[in-house]
């Protein structure tokens, strides 16, 4: 298994991401933050519920005299404050206090819930992330961005709130449901695109292997990721500048996931948006036609949607009317990502409402829905 990593701020350790591949870690976690004489309450939704509470409990239970679990119903329509309301109640009733720690068990819901929670219960407490889906794993995981969605809008109440760990379980992922193991894919691709442009070559080269879940391919794939986002958050732990980067692909991609009313999972979101950036990055003469073909074609390869079926030419003004409200938004100018090349992606304030649409169209002629 590979070494941790260490997140930094200001060149000071902060919290570090571990690897394994049961969750026989968190041992380590509870002495490491002498949290054994204090309250801790497990996080998670109905889905991972099933598969993995019972065991996170079992090595918590082993080291900690209190330990309580909150489950929700699974699903984005959930990330919201009314049930962010019932936690609050939840840890009142059994009297947690500011040195009590709450874990976040499931996929980037969870995570971003539980992060909310602990940002603002008695003004912050710690929190530990126990990723259970891939795109978790390599994205929403790391870097302190907590939130819930707010009247359909994404993540648009929320905290940045850096956790005490990130524990990484690997074998989780053989319980994942392939839909939801594909979309994680689409994180991965995006860093490749905008920070390392071997890396994208490997993932190019091992896409059949990743998707089969070799064990080697895998990790080392989920590895790169969490460095590639280190790098990225400690430069700008609170989205000032580049970290704006890591938003490839979401600016179209959350108005496309709010227009299906979150029918689609994030990470196709993010494919499609993806595409709709190279496309306009293509049209403005930035990347090659080449380029934008290969990375459309290595989304497909990872079982990624590369196209809309379900919506007409008369969507868009409606997808492109969602953005104008999107978290990212600067003074009423949308803070959109482009590519220079496979490799190295750079923020633009200038990408207008007709280059979106011929972007989104190209969305639609592709998937032949125009017939």
């Amino acid at each position: 298994m590979f070494e941790s990593i260490t997140i930094k701020r200001d060149n000071k350790p902060i919290y570090d991401i571990i690897f394994d591949s049961t969750f026989n870690m968190l041992s380590k976690v509870i002495y490491d933050l002498n949290i054994s004489d204090r309250r801790i309450c497990v996080i998670t939704d109905s889905n991972v519920e099933k598969y993995h509470l019972s065991d996170v409990l079992s090595v918590l239970e082993k080291n900690c005299d209190r330990v309580y679990s909150f489950s929700f119903e699974a699903g984005e329509e959930h990330k919201n404050l009314a049930v962010i309301e019932n936690m609050y109640s939840f840890l009142i009733s059994h009297h947690f206090d500011r040195n009590d720690v709450v874990f976040a068990l499931g996929g980037g819901v969870v995570g971003d819930m539980t992060g909310f929670l602990a940002a603002t219960y008695l003004r912050g407490i710690k929190f530990v992330q126990i990723p259970t889906s891939l795109l978790a794993m390599v994205d929403s995981s790391i870097g302190g961005k907590t939130g819930v969605d707010f009247k359909g809008y994404k993540n648009m109440v929320g905290a940045f709130h850096m956790p005490s760990y990130v524990c990484i379980n690997t074998s989780v992922l053989e319980t994942l449901p392939d839909r939801d193991f594909i979309s994680g894919f689409a994180e991965i691709i995006k860093h490749s695109i905008i920070k390392d442009k071997e890396y994208f070559l490997y993932l190019s080269e091992h896409a059949d292997a990743a998707l089969k879940k070799d064990y080697n391919v895998l990790t080392s794939i989920i590895y790169r990721s969490c460095q590639i986002k280190k790098s990225v958050v400690e430069e700008d732990p609170t989205e000032k500048g580049v970290r704006a980067l890591l938003n490839f692909g979401h600016t179209i991609g959350h108005a496309i996931e709010k227009y299906s009313d979150f029918k689609l999972m994030h990470g196709e979101c993010v494919s499609l948006g993806s595409i709709c950036a190279l496309y306009i990055s293509m049209k403005r003469n930035l990347i090659s036609q080449q380029e934008y073909e290969a990375v459309c074609n290595l989304f497909a390869a990872y079982g990624l949607p590369v196209s809309l079926s379900d919506i007409t030419y008369s969507d868009i003004p409606d997808i492109i009317s969602i953005t104008k409200n999107d978290k990212k938004a600067d003074n009423n100018k949308i803070k959109f990502v482009l590519a220079a090349h496979i490799g190295n992606a750079f923020i633009d304030m200038s990408v207008s409402d007709s280059e979106m649409s011929d972007a989104i169209s190209s969305l639609i002629v592709i998937g032949g829905s125009d017939e």
